[in-house]
């Protein structure tokens, strides 16, 4: 039998673990050492912490750096599967009011709420994160234009239909502006260029009166012959004859009804 290496013999307190389980304590879920192995004990904190830098603290939502990482993924696969994705911006109308006439714990109160409703309007499949202040936003992948359209409507109804109840019992009136854009098919977009146009329509929302829907218009797209050719050549040459390109997309255009 080998003998261990030398980075397998660590003693765990060299490892100086104090700043970051006063950290994981936070969440009030630290992991108990005297129940675990050593490397248990380490991938149960190396866990913790991954999760702490992926997750908003105070609501519990992916973070900005986290949701990048979905975009991204969502890109990706868009650009391979030619699959249309929809990227929804969510900001809650007059927050800074909320938290001057309320207080900043107040203001906490609506974010969590505001979040958990939003986790209650969308699939499992779909992301949806906090990406600054009182802004959300969500990814839904294979989202058609219509299903899109009822989800942003459906985020909306949301909040406007049911008030905030808070700790103390009072209800506060809540409504957002939501603004929306979705990826072009069989493209490589960037995820930067996909916020500022689904940003762009959420500023459109707030302009026009808030507590309303601003997706951005949909072009009608063909796949030419040439361009079939060109995305489904490699398969081609690989299944000879058996392969018709037209069977895999189609003629049809894909357009917003």
């Amino acid at each position: 039998m080998n003998a261990p290496s030398p980075d397998r013999c660590v003693d765990i307190d060299d490892l100086r673990l104090d700043a970051a389980l006063k950290l994981i304590a936070q969440t009030g879920q630290p992991p108990e050492r005297d129940l675990m192995s050593t490397g248990a004990f380490v991938q149960s904190v190396l866990d913790a912490l991954c999760q702490l830098s992926s997750h908003d603290a105070l609501t519990g939502l992916p973070n900005r750096r986290s949701f990048a990482e979905a975009m991204e993924r969502e890109l990706d696969r868009v650009a391979r599967s030619g699959d249309i994705a929809l990227l929804l911006m969510v900001d809650i109308d007059h927050f800074k009011r909320i938290n001057d006439t309320y207080g900043h714990l107040t203001g906490d109160e609506v974010l969590r709420q505001v979040a958990s409703r939003l986790q209650d309007c969308v699939r499992p499949m779909d992301t949806v994160a906090r990406f600054g202040g009182e802004e959300f936003a969500v990814v839904l992948p294979n989202c058609s234009y219509a299903y899109g359209d009822i989800v942003a409507e459906r985020i909306r109804q949301a909040m406007d239909g049911q008030p905030v109840v808070l700790s103390t019992g009072q209800s506060l009136p809540l409504t957002v502006s939501v603004g929306g854009a979705y990826t072009p098919q069989w493209v490589r977009s960037q995820a930067d260029v996909w916020v500022e146009r689904a940003d762009r329509q959420l500023y459109r929302a707030k302009r026009e009166g808030r507590n309303r829907v601003c997706m951005e218009e949909t072009i009608d797209t063909v796949v030419s012959n040439e361009e079939k050719e060109l995305l489904f050549g490699a398969l081609a040459f690989q299944m000879g004859d058996h392969f018709d390109p037209s069977a895999r997309t189609g003629n049809a255009q894909s357009h917003r009804p």
